[in-house]
């Protein structure tokens, strides 16, 4: 089974009694993420910003903002990412949110996604790491206070990171010894 990732960005504002975000920047790299750095291609979510997207608050699936399934959440790709407009419920907690959104004091959204077998390339000649995202399915978007990324989202990606490096290293070896036979 596929490890949840999370990534976070600063894009968010109000728009009456929606909010607005975009919680995917295609092709910008993330902060080094322990070793390396990723970017998401266009197109990488593919058909899955079709699927039950839920919008939450801090990755918490008990706090529930939007959905597109219920039609209280839209996602909208264009060239840049993903934007998304939500239209929270009428209770407490989301108009206290959204008046931390207004007085900026949360400025930023983030994403939880699973990469797809071969979805992902790794370039490791470069330092850090790159981890180019190619074919991933998007499982929901949040609001959060900190539009960085959390350390045990990371340790999750430094896991991902590792296997790719011991496989990486293997190929490596299989070829000089390739070479060493001729």
């Amino acid at each position: 089974m596929n490890q949840i990732e999370i990534r976070a960005t600063a894009e968010l504002s109000l728009k009456g009694k929606k909010i607005i975000g975009r919680p995917v920047v295609y092709n910008s790299p993330s902060q080094d993420l322990g070793g390396f750095v990723e970017v998401i291609k266009a197109g990488a979510f593919g058909n899955s910003v079709n699927n039950d997207i839920r919008a939450l608050v801090e990755h918490d699936h008990k706090l529930i903002l939007g959905r597109t399934a219920a039609g209280t959440m839209k996602i909208k790709e264009d060239s840049q990412g993903l934007l998304v407009e939500i239209d929270p419920p009428n209770i407490q907690a989301a108009r206290d949110l959204m008046t931390s959104i207004e007085r900026k004091d949360i400025s930023g959204m983030s994403f939880g996604f699973t990469v797809n077998p071969e979805g992902a390339q790794w370039d490791f000649d470069q330092t850090p790491a790159l981890r180019t995202v190619t074919s991933a399915n998007l499982l929901e978007v949040t609001i959060t206070g900190m539009p960085a990324y959390k350390a045990t989202n990371v340790e999750v990606a430094m896991r991902s990171l590792h296997q790719q490096q011991e496989s990486h290293d293997i190929d490596l070896m299989l070829k000089r010894m390739e070479m060493m036979a001729l």
